[in-house]
């Protein structure tokens, strides 16, 4: 009975080495299994040449969404490397603690769906993963002028770099 208990405690104490050893692989697949299951949440979160990276999945829609933080609160936004700015919709401005009546939506602003009026704000931040960048300004698009929110050039291009492998887009910061 000995015996076997002292197998059971090496077993466990192995399985923990093990996990210790693996840790990082093993935040992989849960960030994996994760993006499956919500989309537009980071496919992966890495560390790269000690710059956070930040991967993500390309949607059913064959856009690439990301879930980000503007001022703390998520947003789900299409990463859009052909908007200038950083556009969030009326709705997703509100998430974000902006209050889209007291705005005035004189800037006009090209989208895939012709011309629309946007007010410029900044933000305290904008996150995505590890990657976070303070006072940037973004615009808010006029009600109803916008569907879902774009993650624009203003941000990409404050990044060392991203490149878009198949169905992936790794952001470098």
């Amino acid at each position: 009975a000995m015996a076997r208990n002292l197998g059971a405690w090496a077993a466990i104490a192995l399985a923990l080495i093990a996990g210790y050893q693996y840790r990082y692989e093993l935040q992989d697949v849960a960030s994996r299994v994760t993006a499956g299951l919500v989309p537009g949440s980071p496919l992966a979160l890495g560390v790269e040449d000690g710059h956070a990276t930040v991967t993500l999945d390309k949607a059913d829609n064959g856009h690439f969404e990301a879930r980000i933080l503007i001022n703390g609160n998520p947003v789900r936004a299409v990463v859009d490397t052909g908007a200038t700015s950083t556009v969030l919709t009326s709705q997703d401005a509100q998430a974000a603690g902006f209050n889209p009546a007291a705005l005035n939506y004189t800037i006009p602003v090209s989208t895939a769906n012709g011309m629309a009026r946007a007010a410029a704000v900044k933000t305290d931040q904008i996150a995505i993963g590890g990657i976070m960048r303070r006072d940037m300004s973004v615009m808010i698009a006029a009600p109803g002028m916008l569907s879902q929110s774009l993650l624009g050039m203003n941000f990409i291009g404050s990044l060392s770099g991203f490149d878009v492998r198949g169905d992936r887009m790794i952001l470098r910061d």
